[in-house]
């Protein structure tokens, strides 16, 4: 039986953040510039359909029966992380136009291959946990910095600390409500194609909509989903009844106003928990597990 190739990146960016001049804990545009970087990987390389990035590492997975390189681990990582450390230089002045890159960045990368999709999610689910707590104490440690104290004395502040006393610590002292943070600092960034042909939100919207007016007779929201995916609308009528929604939507802040429909295939970058199992249920193309 075939086995999922996993594509790790990583880069010990410390010296490099330091040199640049990245704003800590987060510096919004570099997460932007990464993403840029992965989306460029999934539109080169089809077989690669899903990445999960956090930090300094991004995470890439094929498809079971892929056949990228001959399934060669050296060649393929090497693919990826020419293509992304390329593309990451090539777009920094896209992400910041008054900076000059002053050296190129470098990517290591190993390739695993797990056995089961259950493993490979198992193992996506301990990154976004660990993106959540880096994400808190960094955010915690580098308020203390900033506020007056040493590293060693910050650390040292919240050895022993757990998430509760963070959250209060922040709020406190610094007037942060953790879980108002941007996703992208929290959740990590989700990077895959589009399936459906029109993005989730408006799926999302859609679909309550029909209920709310009882075109499915009462049927669960899980047997309404399954109804709307395979109803005889065409896509073009889909796009004309969202349209002549869009305005309710926008109203009740179901969507953000001006956003568009993701086309099919298109590669799209999300902020959302892929801990749980609803992410992967509600994109079932992206991988097939049980």
């Amino acid at each position: 039986m075939l086995k999922i190739y996993f594509v790790e990146l990583a880069w010990g960016f410390g010296r490099f953040s330091d040199v640049h001049e990245f704003e800590k804990p987060n510096d919004e545009q570099a997460l932007k510039l990464m993403n840029s970087c992965a989306v460029a990987v999934l539109e080169e390389f089809e077989d690669i359909h899903f990445a999960y990035g956090v930090s300094d590492e991004y995470s890439f997975v094929l498809k079971r029966e892929s056949e990228l390189y001959q399934r060669q681990s050296s060649k393929i990582i090497s693919a990826i992380a020419s293509l992304f450390t390329s593309t990451y230089v090539i777009r920094w002045g896209d992400f910041f136009p008054h900076k000059e890159l002053k050296y190129p960045p470098s990517f290591d990368g190993r390739a695993v291959c797990y056995p089961t999709y259950k493993i490979l999610l198992d193992y996506l689910a301990w990154r976004q946990v660990d993106c959540h707590i880096n994400n808190q104490y960094n955010t915690c440690f580098w308020m203390l910095v900033k506020s007056g104290k040493t590293k060693t004395q910050s650390q040292d502040y919240l050895k022993g600390t757990q998430t509760r006393e963070k959250n209060e610590l922040l709020s406190s002292q610094f007037g942060i409500e953790y879980n108002t943070l941007p996703l992208i600092f929290r959740m990590g960034s989700s990077v895959f194609r589009s399936k459906v042909s029109i993005c989730l939100l408006y799926y999302r919207t859609l679909l309550k909509l029909c209920i709310r007016r009882k075109i499915y007779n009462g049927l669960a929201k899980e047997r309404a989903k399954l109804v709307l995916a395979f109803c005889s609308l065409s896509v073009n009528q889909l796009y004309d009844y969202i349209h002549f929604q869009e305005a309710v939507a926008v109203k009740n802040g179901v969507v953000v106003s001006g956003k568009k429909p993701k086309r099919e295939g298109e590669v799209m970058v999300d902020h959302c928990n892929i801990i749980e199992r609803g992410f992967w249920e509600e994109h079932p193309h992206i991988l097939s597990y049980s």
